[in-house]
């Protein structure tokens, strides 16, 4: 029997678990500090399998496109932290000044990339263009996160600065992508033939940090500081921040002059923020104690985006099938599926391969 669509995934209640042990029986003392140099362990192999896996063909392809992947980049990076800052009347008094610090951080973050890719293909549309913008939101975002959340956050303690985060990202999170791309020419394929090894240390990883992060928050005292009341206006305010996201970067396209699949992979490229990237970032870039706080909005819009994009992909993947006979299979609503070549294959690949943390 199908899990119905609504239904959170399995992955969403590890972290639900996760949090629940870290406040029950949060690790303090020497486990915290092993916990600390496992997590940090974790996060280098985490990247460096994905930078094995990533095959240069598929996020080379499509490069061509750049007003698209332009306009994606200017959502992620430039569109969502104005969004933070502009609707902070609205959204400050929904949550705590902590809660609305992981906002802010929130909003900074790189498109995912799996389920981007996964829900564009489900929809119909542009898979490739969604390929290349969202690897290269991802990689980008190494490098523009620290900058942008040191901007946003700089009325909010508790960030290192934008340089020195990006020195600390660049060693725990960018030097093993680098060297996994350096050896996907020969454990690419191998990789490839066993995903569920990438899976489980994404999740595994992701689990880690959210136990650390929350363990430290609990000592200081998290629970007494976010009362139910904050936690349902997060609910509220990351579900106004992706409406806006969605209703912008549809505008957009559409005013642009894009294509409809053009258009449904700006819309699920510009308008989701990565889980597994935010949470190794937010560990590097916040104090220990205020990770957990600021992790918090993440996992919620993590849930809130997946149930949403679904639900559209699904819509318009009908939408798409109902206009085809139409089109006498021409146009943008009818992609056809590759015929062959090492870059098509990969292409269409990368969309069978969603990782259950970002899917």
């Amino acid at each position: 029997m199908s899990r119905p669509k609504f239904l959170p995934e399995n992955f969403t209640f590890a972290l639900i678990a996760a949090v629940v042990a870290a406040s029950e029986l949060p690790c303090r003392g020497t486990a915290a500090l092993v916990m600390d140099h496992l997590t940090n362990l974790a996060i280098a192999l985490l990247f460096f399998l994905h930078g094995a896996k990533l095959s240069r063909e598929a996020v080379l392809a499509a490069a061509g496109h750049w007003r698209l992947h332009a306009l994606v980049l200017l959502t992620t990076f430039v569109l969502f932290p104005l969004f933070g800052l502009a609707f902070r009347p609205i959204l400050s008094p929904l949550v705590t000044p902590a809660l609305y610090a992981g906002i802010l951080f929130l909003c900074s973050l790189p498109s995912t990339v799996q389920s981007s890719i996964a829900f564009t293909a489900i929809a119909k549309g542009n898979v490739p263009a969604a390929i290349c913008s969202a690897s290269a939101s991802s990689i980008i975002g190494i490098f523009v996160t620290p900058l942008v959340a040191g901007v946003v956050l700089s009325n909010h303690g508790g960030a290192a600065s934008g340089w020195d985060a990006i020195a600390q990202i660049t060693l725990q999170l960018f030097v093993p992508f680098v060297c996994g791309q350096l050896l996907q020419r020969f454990i690419g394929g191998w990789i490839g033939r066993h995903d569920g090894i990438v899976g489980a240390v994404d999740q595994g990883s992701i689990l880690l940090i959210v136990y650390s992060a929350f363990s430290a928050a609990v000592s200081e005292g998290l629970w007494h500081q976010v009362p139910p009341a904050a936690l349902a206006g997060l609910v509220v305010a990351d579900g106004i921040l992706l409406g806006a996201a969605l209703i912008t970067t549809g505008l957009l396209g559409r005013w642009l002059s894009f294509d409809r699949a053009d258009r449904v992979a700006i819309i699920f490229c510009g308008s989701k923020k990565s889980l597994s990237q935010g949470v190794t970032m937010a560990k590097v870039i916040f104090a220990s104690h205020g990770a957990g706080a600021v992790i918090l909005p993440l996992m919620v819009f993590h849930q809130i985006q997946l149930m949403v994009c679904a639900a559209l992909a699904q819509r318009w993947a009908h939408r798409a099938e109902f206009a085809a006979p139409a089109s006498a299979g021409t146009g943008p609503a009818a992609i056809p599926r590759p015929r062959g070549g090492a870059i098509a294959k990969a292409r269409w690949r990368a969309c069978d391969q969603a990782n259950p943390s970002e899917r």
